[in-house]
């Protein structure tokens, strides 16, 4: 048993957490669920606005708990660090299952079938318990084992911020004033307008290849965080994507007159981003599905041995007593009686034939796609995972395996897309989970708890989701909210269905994940590149590159402490842009956004220097984020 002893003992020498696992306070108590229920509601809604508006979401993490801290310690003049994160943990929970449905029951409807109140809420309901659940012998191999290689960067800033927030002093002030720029940079940018989204070049002699960076601050924050190694690799996927697929698929059918599924119409007629969309995604989503495979994979090993440990623990099997606090899961029987139960409410949801074999094909396919969630939110956070690149994936192997069996045509397709619109939920709670997990690791939290209140989130938020969606259904499909992941949802189920489906570029992108895992590098961020914007990437590794130079210009300890210094700032601007990007969504959903957009009511965005100006400001923003990293501070401040 000295193994499991071990394994007891090794968070405590991982990393010392904030709050000892000797030390018991306040944590799972009724206003901290009360609030962090209220919250995860608030946010649901924002983000469901914003979803099938925009096509994203922002994560509900970091403003939950400043929320938290702000209306415990603030207003109430109460609570404790583990009951602000028990709140966020509860608050991110509304965001997650929220993103899960209106990135795939749209396409329901988009087809016809309208699922009920009732229907919905199933649906959203198994797919966030199964997500949660089935992480849960993921997190002593994702967490703690894996603790130097998936830094889980927004996890991360979630944990100092509220460290900050109880410590104040020096602490206080690194992550507050990021927290402070982040939040103005981000209101002048996305709320104001004068700084325009994603500045880029494109190379017209050149087929139109692309360069350029999201003048996000979150994303700049996000890259100091998880390093220039994981930046430079999405960057290349994202290189291979603009430079060379793009360009090939113009030089190739330019002068075609044909029109190659699953686009409408000839390659010559598209610009670079509509070549994206109907084609390099699809490479895209291949890579993914290869990478996460292969992760999955990797991780097979150290997967048997939690299971093994948690069944040892179940019969009392471990030497020693019970497991420190802070390393304490839900127990195993409700592990198990919870995915039974999933099981038979995925058999019963009425008028979608999903019967046994949907229900193996939610199990089989759930437990690798949140595998991969949470290993993919663990290198480059929850906002930057391809989640409807993953549902892509998972959608194709289940509609294939459907047709196979002798689903045909409307039917098979619904039911396909029910399934797949579970393993979204699944995936998007399971990674929203395992990065709560690691803000409670380095907070901590005590594991089950925070388990315990991600389900009690998901089943109030599972309960207005269907509200929700018929809330917006008449403007579904309509320019003001075309609902773009659901979309590609349903091109995909009909696409298998019918036979239209564009099989050879996602086995092309499978095949590239290959080569690269061939030349011995981890495909996974490769493919996140490739199948993301390169847009997307580029401000990960401008921000990796400033930690990265630490190590050059100082010695190991000096660059350590300015890593230190770096890391609380980074994490307060992650935190500032995702509170002002959750109050610009709210303004969105009240209609108020128009009014603070003065670069646009000016004229100021057709402007020919706007490029220029949108530069320069980035520019002076990075200059500031170097300064503030580099310059030398007081002795005591690290």
């Amino acid at each position: 048993m000295s193994n499991e002893n071990e394994s007891q003992n090794s968070i405590e020498e991982v990393v010392k957490p904030y709050i000892s696992a000797e030390q018991n306070i306040s944590e799972f108590t009724l206003r901290a669920v009360i609030l962090g229920v209220i919250l995860a509601l608030v946010f649901g809604a924002a983000n469901a606005y914003l979803g099938l508006a925009v096509g994203m979401t922002v994560s509900a993490s970091i403003p939950s708990a400043v929320m938290s801290m702000a209306i415990l310690r603030g207003l109430l003049k109460k609570g404790t660090i583990l009951e602000n994160n028990i709140v966020q943990t509860i608050g991110t929970s509304g965001e997650s299952v929220v993103a899960g449905v209106i990135f795939t029951i749209p396409a329901l409807i988009f087809m016809g079938f309208s699922p009920s109140w009732f229907k919905i809420f199933l649906i959203a309901l198994i797919g966030g318990v199964i997500g949660v659940l089935m992480m849960i012998p993921l997190r002593r191999y994702l967490i703690v084992k894996e603790h130097k290689n998936l830094p889980y960067p927004e996890g991360v800033a979630c944990a100092e911020v509220l460290i900050a927030g109880e410590k104040g002093g020096t602490h206080s002030k690194f992550v507050f004033s990021g927290l402070a720029l982040g939040g103005i940079y981000e209101f002048i940018r996305s709320g104001m307008l004068f700084i325009k989204e994603a500045p880029s070049i494109a190379f017209e002699r050149f087929m139109g290849a692309t360069i350029g960076f999201s003048s996000s601050a979150p994303l700049l924050g996000v890259g100091f965080i998880v390093g220039a190694r994981t930046g430079a690799k999405m960057v290349a996927g994202g290189l291979l994507a603009s430079f060379v697929i793009t360009p090939l698929i113009k030089l190739i059918g330019g002068n075609s007159q044909e029109i190659i599924a699953p686009a409408t119409k000839t390659i010559s007629q598209m610009d670079v981003s509509e070549i994206w969309d109907n084609y390099v995604r699809y490479i895209g989503a291949g890579a993914v599905a290869l990478g996460g495979f292969i992760s999955a994979l990797r991780a097979l090993p150290s997967l048997v041995s939690s299971a093994k440990a948690s069944l040892l623990e179940f019969k009392g099997g471990l030497s020693g007593g019970e497991r420190l606090r802070t390393d304490r899961d839900l127990p195993f029987p409700v592990i198990l009686l919870g995915i039974i139960l999933c099981i038979i409410g995925l058999i019963l949801i009425p008028g979608t034939a999903l019967g046994i074999l949907g229900a193996i094909l939610v199990i089989v396919f759930g437990y690798i796609f949140v595998a991969i969630s949470s290993r993919i939110v663990g290198l480059v956070g929850s906002s930057s995972s391809p989640t409807s690149g993953m549902t892509i994936a998972a959608l194709l192997g289940v509609a294939l395996i459907l047709k196979l069996a002798g689903y045909t045509g409307v039917d098979g397709a619904i039911a396909a897309l029910t399934i797949g619109a579970v393993i979204c939920i699944a995936i998007c709670t399971s990674g929203d989970t395992s990065m709560d997990i690691k803000t409670g690791f380095y907070i901590g939290s005590t594991p089950a708890r925070q388990q315990m209140g991600f389900l009690i989130g998901t089943l109030t938020t599972s309960l207005v989701s269907g509200g929700i969606v018929y809330l917006f259904a008449s403007k579904l499909g309509t320019q003001e909210m075309p609902a773009p992941q659901a979309s590609m949802m349903r091109v995909i189920a009909d696409g298998v269905f019918a036979g239209t489906l564009p099989w050879s570029l996602i086995i092309i992108g499978i095949f590239i994940g290959i080569m690269i895992e061939l030349l011995g590098i981890a495909s996974l961020p490769f493919a996140i590149g490739l199948y993301l914007p390169i847009t997307t990437s580029t401000p990960i590794l401008i921000g990796g590159l400033i930690s990265y130079g630490l190590y050059k210009f100082y010695d190991e300890k000096e660059a350590r402490k300015r890593e230190d210094r770096g890391i609380l700032f980074a994490s307060g601007l992650v935190a500032g842009g995702a509170l002002m990007n959750v109050f610009l969504a709210i303004l969105e959903v009240f209609h108020l956004s128009d009014s603070i957009k003065v670069a646009e009511k000016i004229g100021f965005t057709n402007s020919n220097y706007y490029l220029l100006f949108s530069v320069i400001i980035y520019i002076i923003f990075y200059g500031l984020n170097i300064f503030i990293t580099y310059r030398k501070g007081k002795s005591n401040e690290t």
